[in-house]
């Protein structure tokens, strides 16, 4: 076995006020980790009031020309307008098919009006055309009635 013999790990050293006052004062970058000298000669070691912070890692954008931004701008509103034509010829054929059929439709109820006055019954009279007859005469093809 092996005697251990006790080690100093630590010298305390008292503290003495500061015969000055010393406001904090942090200049614009400190590590997290300074080391400041006393006026009577000790070096205290500890972190700084403010730690100072790591810039981040500058990550390059990609390259992306403005050409190819202005050619990608460009096509999605070319197939907005396309798109847009679309639905206005389509809402024009629609429309056009609509007053097609309701031409077609005043042409049925006109047809079966006229045919209904023609061919229909007609109540209190009869049919076809009143003659009366009397004797008449011809005289050299003038009629004499």
């Amino acid at each position: 076995m092996t005697d251990h013999k006790p080690t100093h790990v630590h010298n305390p050293i008292p503290l003495t006020q500061p015969t000055s006052l010393v406001a904090p004062f942090q200049p614009p970058s400190l590590p997290d980790v300074q080391t400041v000298q006393l006026p009577d000669g000790r070096l205290i070691t500890g972190y700084a009031l403010n730690p100072a912070t790591e810039p981040q890692p500058h990550r390059p954008r990609p390259a992306i020309s403005p050409l190819a931004v202005n050619i990608a701008l460009g096509g999605i509103g070319f197939a907005a307008a396309c798109g847009g034509l679309m639905l206005l010829t389509t809402f024009i054929g629609a429309v056009a098919a609509l007053i097609q059929q309701l031409v077609i439709l005043a042409a049925v109820v006109f047809g079966g009006f006229i045919a209904i006055q023609v061919l229909g019954t007609h109540h209190g009279r009869d049919r076809g055309t009143l003659v009366n007859i009397r004797r008449a005469v011809f005289k050299r093809n003038n009629f004499h009635s």
